[in-house]
């Protein structure tokens, strides 16, 4: 039977859930500004459509952005969301 190695917690209890998570839209052939744009103001909160279209214009010109740093819960609900929307997303990374 195997030993059971127990890694220490790297936050402090109440901490939130595994620290802060980024969640990265990336460019891609098939999705266009506008849908872009609308479908980061419809899904992550304090994104407007106007702010939707600045974001699409990183991704366009730097292959990547991140469009939402926070607890881990929430990032993986709004990366869901942007994927099934037809966004291409990267992993979601630990910040």
């Amino acid at each position: 039977m195997g030993q059971t190695i127990e890694i220490p917690r790297s936050g402090t209890p109440g901490s939130g859930l595994g620290g802060s998570w980024k969640v990265i839209v990336c460019n891609d052939s098939h999705n266009t500004f506008e849908h872009v744009a609308r479908t980061l103001a419809r899904f992550i909160p304090g994104i407007t459509p106007a702010r939707g279209m600045e974001i699409a214009n990183v991704i366009h010109g730097s292959g990547r952005a991140v469009v939402f740093s926070g607890q881990q819960e929430p990032a993986e609900h709004y990366w869901e969301q942007l994927k099934s929307a037809g966004l291409t997303m990267a992993p979601l990374e630990k910040a």
